[in-house]
C-alpha cells in the first residue's frame, strides 16, 4: 500500500487534527467551502494519486450539509486517482432510520449507505452504529468500532468501590449494558419504556436493584435528552445513591443541554465523535472523552492491512 493521507470536512476538524497528531503529520490540505447558493465547493490542494486516503467526517448537525460534504469529497478523491478511500464517519447520521417503523416510511440508513458506495468509498470506518445491522447495508467492508474501551477505563477509575449498577434505558440496549456491567463487575438494571412518538418516551418500570447504588444510564446517543432525563428521574426515585449517564454520540439538539443541567444527573460522559458546542462545553455536568487514539490505531491497522478485531470489545 502506498503512503497514507488524512483529510477532513468541516464537521469534526478538531478530532481529525488529534488523529493526525497521533501519526505526527499534518492534516491533508483541502478546502471545503460553499458557493453563494449553498452548493458545496471542494479544492484538494495536494497530489493524492495512488494514495490511501482517510476522510474524517461526522454526519452531525447540520446533517445534510455534512453528508453532502462527505459525498463530494469521496467523489473528488476518486476522480483524483486515490488508490483507496476510507470514509471515516465517527457518527453515522440517519442510523436511527434502519427499518420501516410505519407504512410507507423510508429506510434512510440504507439510502445513505448506497450514496456513500456510489460516490466511490472503498471502505467505511465508524463507531457505535445505532443498529449493528447497518453494516449489512453496504457491499464494501465496514469496521464498526466501539467507544467502550475509552469509557470503561474512565468508569473503572471513577467507581473503584464497585457499588455500581449499569442501567439500560430500553430493551434494545441490554446487550450493550450487559457488556459494560461484565467488564466493570457491576449489576444490571433495565428501564421498561413505551415510546409515544419520536423524541418522546414514557417511563414504565425498572427491572433490577437500584436502591443505594451508583446508577449509570448507558446509551449509544443522546439527542434531545428527554428520554435520558426521564430515565434519570425514575432511577432517582428508586433511591439510587447517585445517577450519572454515559453515551458515545452527544447529538444534544434542541433543549438537551438545558434539560441535562436542570436534571438530577450528576454527570453525562460523552465522546467527541460529535464536536461539542460552546453551551455543551460550558455545562458543569458534561464530561468529554477523546476517541482520537482509538480511531488512529484503527486507521494505522487498516493502512497496514493488519487485523482490527482486537479493537472490538
Amino acid at each position: 500500500m502506498n503512503s497514507m493521507k488524512i483529510f477532513s470536512g468541516n464537521s469534526n476538524l478538531a478530532l481529525a487534527q488529534d488523529i493526525c497528531s497521533y501519526f505526527d503529520f499534518q492534516l491533508g490540505k483541502a478546502s471545503v467551502t460553499k458557493f453563494s447558493d449553498g452548493e458545496i465547493n471542494l479544492e484538494i490542494k495536494e497530489n493524492v494519486r495512488g494514495m490511501d486516503i482517510f476522510i474524517i467526517q461526522s454526519t452531525c448537525m447540520p446533517v445534510n450539509d455534512h453528508l453532502m460534504e462527505l459525498l463530494v469529497m469521496i467523489d473528488a478523491f476518486k476522480r483524483a486517482s486515490a488508490e483507496r478511500i476510507t470514509a471515516t464517519i465517527p457518527y453515522y447520521g440517519y442510523a436511527r432510520q434502519d427499518r420501516k417503523v410505519a407504512p410507507r416510511a423510508p429506510i434512510s440508513a440504507k439510502l445513505v449507505a448506497d450514496l456513500l458506495t456510489s460516490a466511490g468509498a472503498d471502505r467505511i470506518l465508524t463507531m457505535d452504529l445505532h443498529a449493528g445491522q447497518i453494516q449489512g447495508f453496504f457491499n464494501i467492508p465496514v469496521d464498526n468500532l466501539y467507544a467502550s474501551p475509552i469509557m470503561i477505563k474512565h468508569l473503572a477509575d471513577k467507581y473503584k468501590d464497585n457499588d455500581l449498577v449499569i442501567v439500560s434505558p430500553d430493551a434494545g440496549g441490554v446487550e450493550r449494558a450487559r457488556a459494560f456491567a461484565k467488564r466493570l463487575g457491576a449489576s444490571l438494571a433495565i428501564i421498561d419504556k413505551r415510546r409515544l412518538r419520536p423524541n418522546e418516551a414514557e417511563i414504565m418500570n425498572i427491572i433490577g436493584e437500584i436502591e443505594n447504588k451508583n446508577a449509570l444510564i448507558l446509551d449509544d446517543m443522546v439527542d434531545t435528552a428527554g428520554t435520558l432525563v426521564q430515565a434519570a428521574e425514575a432511577v432517582h426515585q428508586r433511591e439510587a445513591k447517585s445517577v450519572s449517564a454515559c453515551c458515545t454520540h452527544a447529538v444534544l439538539s434542541g433543549p438537551a443541554v438545558e434539560r441535562i443541567n436542570d436534571s438530577c444527573l450528576e454527570e453525562l460522559i460523552v465522546s467527541n465523535t460529535i464536536p461539542l458546542n460552546n453551551a455543551t462545553k460550558q455545562s458543569p455536568k458534561i464530561t468529554m472523552l477523546s476517541i482520537a487514539e482509538l480511531f488512529a490505531e484503527a486507521i494505522k491497522r487498516i493502512h497496514k492491512n493488519d487485523s482490527v478485531s482486537s479493537l472490538f470489545i
